[in-house]
């Protein structure tokens, strides 16, 4: 079974889990944020019947969505999501997306980020692999 993992030196000076700096919801849930919450939505198209108001995001970042090629080619099939992963992260090292992934991270130094995706499935979606880089980036120093 392993090693069992030690939450330690992850807990505050108060002996508590700090809350994540990143999180993600789906769009079609209306979920209250927390406070000084950034909504950000990460999809490349917006939400099918979904409403600028209702959807409350602060910001779209459209270009940082994978490629119209990458989201055909994945379709959401679970059997091609790593595949999806391993080239969407390539993706994610272009320059524009990589700058916009540095403004996220930046973000989340500041306040609490909310990344909305419209997708179904929770897992196996682009915010999840946004997600991460951000958090790879919360890990490193500011560039």
């Amino acid at each position: 079974m392993g090693d069992p993992v030690c939450y330690l030196p992850q807990l505050d000076e108060d002996g508590r889990m700090p809350e994540p700096r990143v999180t993600l919801r789906r769009a079609y849930e209306h979920v209250a944020g927390r406070p000084g919450e950034r909504r950000v939505l990460v999809d490349r198209v917006w939400p099918r019947g979904i409403k600028k108001e209702s959807l409350g995001a602060d910001l779209w970042l459209r270009d940082v969505g994978p490629s119209d090629g990458l989201r055909r080619w994945f379709g959401h099939r679970p059997d091609r999501w790593e595949e999806f992963r391993r080239r969407y992260r390539e993706e994610l090292r272009e320059p524009e997306r990589s700058r916009l992934l540095d403004e996220l991270a930046g973000m989340a130094r500041e306040h609490p980020v909310a990344l909305l995706y419209g997708a179904k499935d929770r897992a196996r979606n682009q915010a999840v692999v946004v997600m991460e880089a951000i958090e790879d980036r919360l890990q490193s120093p500011p560039r």
